[in-house]
């Protein structure tokens, strides 16, 4: 695939970096996003998580009000809603007025994690049964309010999501299993891969999702993305570091600390057992990171192995200018805004 056809979009986390409030945090997105637009990138997501001190990003639809507000071209759009967390109801009215206000350049995201513990989701849903057909009726409930119908005889045929406006987001369901790629394909909607945290078996589930989808009123062509952890630079040293402090924030995770803030120096004398370097190599499989010639090549070769033409670009430094400047070199190798 040339690099001239891949698109590239952001998925934004608020992450609140050592000694940054999560004020700061959050106008760090909105500037990022304020960028990116001007560079040309698709589409702007912002996550759902909760319950964490890593990241600020906790009500997307509310931060996608703002963000659409101080942008003019890019798509602004949820990475995801989690659905768990939410009733449909309240998810399409948020939506529907995100159209009102945005119309055509809202996009919903969604995933049928809770973005959070078993604890926390309680308390954000605690009727939560955690089941795969609750999500299911969700979907079928959110297409019948985006278009102002439900079956006869059910609650939903008499209630209406206001405000009722034309115009519906694209929709897109996110996944890292793969399953959920089969929900997108039965329903028409779009499909996002998590590479940046499953970087197993992405290739595959998108191809299941080509070979089973149905088109629908609201996507009538399949779309398909994947979403990695990247960082480019010119500068070999910081590559490096971020590198070490990435192997060091997926071992927090999986030793279930949690992740907290932390800086290269903080880490740079850590010794790992070897369980821990076992780990290290796989959990680097969900990043990509180089120099500008050498992310073109990687960049280009996972969107050949996925079969896409869009990547969804991750993004978390020590410095924030680092990660301006990842996202403004990687502009700059797909040359993006210049067709």
């Amino acid at each position: 695939m040339s690099t001239n056809n891949i698109r590239l979009s952001v998925l934004d986390q608020s992450p609140i970096r050592k000694g940054v409030s999560a004020e700061q945090a959050v106008k760090e997105t909105i500037e990022l996003a304020k960028f990116t637009d001007q560079l040309g990138y698709t589409r702007f997501w912002v996550s759902e998580h909760h319950n964490t001190g890593s990241l600020a990003g906790s009500t997307p639809e509310v931060l996608m009000a703002h963000l659409a507000g101080q942008t003019k071209n890019i798509r602004i759009g949820s990475g995801g809603v989690m659905m768990p967390n939410h009733s449909a109801l309240k998810v399409a009215e948020n939506f529907r007025m995100l159209e009102a206000l945005f119309p055509g350049r809202i996009d919903l995201g969604m995933g049928r994690a809770p973005g959070t513990d078993r604890l926390a989701a309680a308390m954000l849903n605690p009727s939560n049964q955690f089941r795969e057909q609750d999500f299911i009726e969700q979907l079928y409930d959110l297409n019948n309010y985006f278009h102002d119908r439900g079956e006869l005889g059910t609650p939903q045929a008499k209630i209406r999501a206001i405000p009722q406006v034309k115009t519906v987001p694209s929709m897109w369901l996110l996944s890292s299993s793969g399953e959920s790629g089969l929900f997108a394909a039965h329903f028409g909607m779009g499909l996002s891969f998590a590479h940046f945290i499953n970087p197993i078996g992405g290739p595959q589930a998108i191809a299941a999702y080509r070979e089973r989808f149905q088109p629908s009123e609201d996507m009538a062509v399949q779309q398909a993305n994947v979403a990695i952890f990247v960082f480019c630079s010119e500068d070999e040293e910081k590559i490096r570091r971020h590198q070490a402090v990435m192997d060091h924030r997926f071992n927090q995770f999986e030793k279930g600390a949690g992740i907290v803030p932390i800086s290269y120096d903080d880490i740079k004398d850590v010794v790992y057992s070897p369980g821990e370097q076992e780990r290290i190599q796989y959990n680097r499989k969900r990043v990509i990171t180089g120099t500008p010639e050498q992310m073109k090549q990687k960049l280009t070769r996972l969107a050949d192995e996925y079969a896409v033409d869009e990547i969804i670009a991750v993004t978390i430094t020590e410095d924030f200018n680092d990660r301006l400047e990842s996202y403004r070199l990687l502009a700059e190798i797909f040359e993006l805004g210049k067709s």
